[in-house]
Parts: structure tokens; sequence; C-alpha cells
């Protein structure tokens, strides 16, 4: 496009932020899921239904029914083929938490957000923009990015004579809000499976135990006695499992989904209270 003169609209036009994350397909983030239930049916089949782990072993390649499970992790294995999506649900539930620990744990940057911000405030009054950019190279964070994209057009803002104080105001503001557009984004990501296996997890486990007591109670129909009465209760005992694997998913999960929202929430606080002091900043230091 050819060169126009500045207007308020030209001056704002978007610049690099360093706010900016590398764009990154989220592919693998619906893999590793289906690769957690995989890795679930392993664990499942070859460790927990290993025949060494029961005193009859069962035939047949996808769901060996082995007898006289000899441990509790054994018993779980006779939980019936919901215990691996389960499984799969907990694995996932683990690499999500790992992958946001990490993530949010670097968008918080270094330091005390309110006392990074306080320096950025002090620099500004003093009219040293360099120095506060200086403070966003230390604080490493979201709230450091979005402050630095806007300190960089507040920079830009300042020797700009041909626009009102209003409209710089606007510019520097519009900034922000992109910088801001780019990081929240990475902030929120994945947190939608763990929502969602806190829900479903229970669910998934009830299912476990209706399917277990419907086998359980079809064997008691076709035997009698006290032969009967033990199979029932073992088969009740076997069911349960899926509950209990159920509801501990699911209770991890929303324990670290309420902890990264609050950090989430957190880093947001910052990131909106840092665009208020730029434009506020501004509009005192350079009417």
């Amino acid at each position: 496009m050819a060169e126009t003169k500045p207007t308020a609209t030209a001056a704002a036009t978007k610049s690099v932020s360093s706010g900016q994350p590398k764009k990154s397909s989220n592919a693998i983030s619906w893999i590793a899921p289906f690769a957690c239930i995989l890795l679930g049916y392993c664990i499942w089949r070859f460790v927990l239904g290993n025949p060494a782990n029961f005193t009859r072993a069962g035939e047949g390649a996808f769901w060996p029914a082995h007898e006289g499970p000899k441990t509790n992790l054994a018993r779980m294995y006779e939980g019936g083929i919901i215990v691996p999506i389960l499984i799969g649900f907990l694995l996932t539930v683990i690499t999500f938490v790992i992958e946001r620990l990490l993530t949010v744990s670097k968008a918080k940057g270094t330091g005390n957000i309110s006392e990074f911000i306080r320096k950025v405030q002090f620099h500004l009054a003093n009219k040293d923009v360099d120095k506060a950019l200086a403070e966003c190279d230390k604080q490493k964070g979201s709230v450091g990015n979005v402050m630095k994209a806007g300190l960089r057009k507040y920079k830009e803002m300042i020797g700009n004579a041909e626009l009102e104080t209003e409209q710089k105001v606007l510019n520097i503001q519009k900034e922000i809000e992109e910088a801001t557009a780019l990081e929240l984004p990475m902030l929120e990501k994945n947190l939608v499976f763990l929502s969602t296996i806190a829900s479903v997890a229970t669910l998934f486990g009830l299912l476990g135990t209706v399917l277990g007591m419907i086998r359980s109670f079809a064997a008691l129909g076709d035997s009698g006695g006290g032969e009967a009465a033990q199979k029932l209760s073992q088969g009740i005992s076997e069911a349960l499992y899926n509950t209990a694997l159920g509801i501990g998913t699911s209770a991890i999960a929303i324990v670290f989904y309420n902890m990264f929202t609050t950090r989430i929430d957190a880093i947001t606080y910052g990131i909106d209270e840092s665009g208020f002091t730029l434009t506020q900043s501004f509009a005192a230091n350079y009417k």
C-alpha cells in the first residue's frame, strides 16, 4: 500500500508486539487425550491384567477373562472396559496440569506483578520510558509483554506532533488491546479439557459401576446358594472401583482448574492495571 499522511488510524497501525506468542497448532492438544486413553488401555490390559496377578488366567486378546485376582490393582482390572477410559482421563488430567503449570508459571513472570507496575509508574512519572522498558524485560511475563508493547507505542506517541493527546491515548490503548488479545488465549488454552473431564469422569465412573452391577446380578441369576452371594459381593466390589477412579479423577481436575483460573484472573487483572497505568500516565504527563 502507498504511504499516506499520518492520521489517528495510520498512527495506530499494528506494530510487532513483544507479547506476541509463537503460533503453534493445537492438534497436539487434541491428540493427547486419545493417546492417554490408549496408554490407559495398555496399563489396564498389560499391567493390571497381567496373568501373573490372577490365580486363573483367561483367554482373549482384547479383554481376557482372568479370575482370582491376587491384589487390589488386579481387582480394578475386573472393573470392566470403562476402567481403561478412566485411567486415560486421569492421565489426560495429569498431562494438561503439567502443561498448564509450565505455561501459567511462565506467564506470571518473575517477581510480584503489583510491585512491577509500581516501578513502571515511578519511571513514567519521571518521564523515563527506557527504564520502564527495562523493567518489562526483567518481568518476562504476560503483564510485562503487554506493558512493553504499550510502552513502545507510548514512546512513539511522545515524538508525534501531529496528533492530539486524546488520539495518542487511543493509539496506546489500541496497542495494549492488541497485545492483550495475543496473550489471553495462551493463558486459557487447554483449560476446557480439565473442565470437561471434571464433569465427565464421574459420569463414566457411574456408568462403569452400573455395567458391573448388571454383570453381577446376571451371574447371581445364573447360580444359587452361598457361591452366588460371594460372586455378587465380589462383583459389587469390582464395580465400585469405577466410581472411585471416576470421582478421584474429577476431584483432581476440579482442584487444578480452579487453581489455574485464579492465577489467570490475577494475571488478567495485572494486564488491565498496566493498560490503565499507561493511558493515565500519558494523559497526565503529555497534555
